[in-house]
């Protein structure tokens, strides 16, 4: 089915969606809040406009079909999430439902092909981890994976709590917060999903589409805070001092060359200290730090990697305590299993790429996505990622409509070859 002509149309959603979440230097599109919700609300109108049937899932996400496909039909799916993080790009997540999106359109414009599974579209809610500190709430949650300690999570700028959020975009929080299943499993034969890489390797290696074989797994503390004591920074000497900052340095330092060495060994994982500081109330030039606040994040393909290399991190924490006399106080940890992807639709990816003439390759992905969730949860499930200049979680995503489009008509052939 050829998505030539929708070209246009995926122009505008683009441009219309981002019009609606530009923040004055990106697009902000919160998790279950505002920018969102206002996606969601202009994508379930043109869908309409289309012909085509909108309802909103349990969790409140959107599900698009066409007319008459039964409620128990065996079905595939595919999407991504619609919101961003805050100053983000405007591809991240909606590349992938408006792929999804054009190839429904397509069907619903020329008419299915007999024998062929019927298609539904996601738009997923609460992919990105920015808002809450937890990832994948939208499709954790139909999989009754959000707990009842995570709807109590706040977010990062009103202080509302996940519940409360979910709420008011309509979700059913008691069924969530029960950790009900909230979909019948059994008739989603496939899960695909389209995404810009949000890395270099694709711009590099002048590839335009390449298949996912696997999601790294991440462990991650939002806030650990290292409790010190706070003096005077001119009368207190080194051997006297229980200094928080030093001590985070000094623990920064350790697991960085315990990385260094892992990687060495062919390891495959990754570690970063996102948030470092000191309380703005009490800092000053002249002030040993008594408290430091900081967050931890591993990522690897690997669950035995993840494992060790935290209590690797929290066995170098315990002897920071003693030797500089401080304390560490972690928050709750969160955890994301890793994924490979079904063979299979690696496969069928890889075969819809190699007919359309394209360079491609298969690569891992080391940014966690949805296509994680269901393939944990049984669901054979496949990526596509595009090829995008200049990173992502930044206003300056750069992804190509030419490679875009590429990608979604791979998206589409593959699904044809689903039975």
């Amino acid at each position: 089915m050829d998505l030539t002509n929708l070209r246009p149309v995926a122009e505008k959603l683009f441009a219309d969606v981002r019009e609606l979440s530009f923040d004055g230097v990106g697009v902000t599109r919160q998790s279950y809040g505002r920018g969102e919700s206002a996606a969601a609300d202009y994508l379930k109108g043109f869908a309409e406009s289309e012909g085509l049937v909108v309802e909103a899932d349990r969790a409140a996400n959107l599900v698009f079909r066409k007319p008459g496909v039964a409620a128990d039909a065996p079905v595939v799916w595919t999407g991504s999430h619609i919101d961003s993080v805050p100053q983000g790009g405007n591809y991240d997540g909606l590349a992938g439902v408006v792929a999804g999106l054009l190839c429904l359109v397509a069907r619903q414009r020329e008419g299915d092909r007999i024998g062929k599974l019927p298609l539904e579209v996601l738009a997923l809610r609460g992919e990105e981890s920015a808002w809450f500190g937890k990832a994948y709430m939208g499709s954790g949650a139909l999989f009754g994976k959000v707990s009842a300690a995570d709807l109590e999570l706040k977010q990062r700028s009103t202080g509302e709590t996940m519940a409360e959020c979910m709420r008011k975009a309509g979700a059913d929080v008691e069924a969530i917060r029960q950790q009900q299943q909230l979909f019948d499993k059994a008739r989603v034969k496939a899960y695909l999903e389209l995404h810009i890489e949000q890395g270099p390797v694709m711009v590099a290696r002048q590839l335009p589409l390449a298949v996912v074989s696997g999601i790294r797994g991440n462990v991650r503390h939002n806030s650990i805070v290292c409790h010190g004591d706070a003096q005077h920074s001119g009368v207190v000497p080194r051997w006297l001092r229980h200094d928080s900052m030093f001590a985070v340095a000094d623990l920064i330092m350790r697991i960085d060359e315990h990385w260094r060495v892992l990687l060495e060994r062919g390891t495959d994982l990754v570690v970063t200290t996102g948030i470092v500081g000191t309380d703005p109330a009490e800092h000053s030039i002249s002030r040993i730090p008594g408290n430091v606040r900081f967050s931890f994040e591993a990522r690897s393909k690997s669950e035995d990697t993840l494992d060790a290399f935290y209590h690797l991190m929290r066995a170098e924490c315990e002897a920071i305590e003693r030797e500089r006399g401080v304390r560490f106080e972690f928050d709750r940890r969160l955890r994301s299993t890793p994924a490979t992807m079904n063979e299979r639709m690696c496969n069928i990816l890889s075969s819809a790429c190699k007919d359309l003439g394209t360079s491609f390759d298969l690569i891992p992905s080391g940014a966690g996505h949805d296509a994680s969730i269901f393939a944990n949860a049984g669901i054979p499930s496949g990526m596509l990622f595009v090829r995008n200049q200049n990173g992502s979680h930044n206003p300056q995503e750069a992804m190509e409509i030419d490679d875009f489009m590429l990608g979604a008509q791979a998206l589409s052939d593959a699904i044809d070859r689903l039975e």
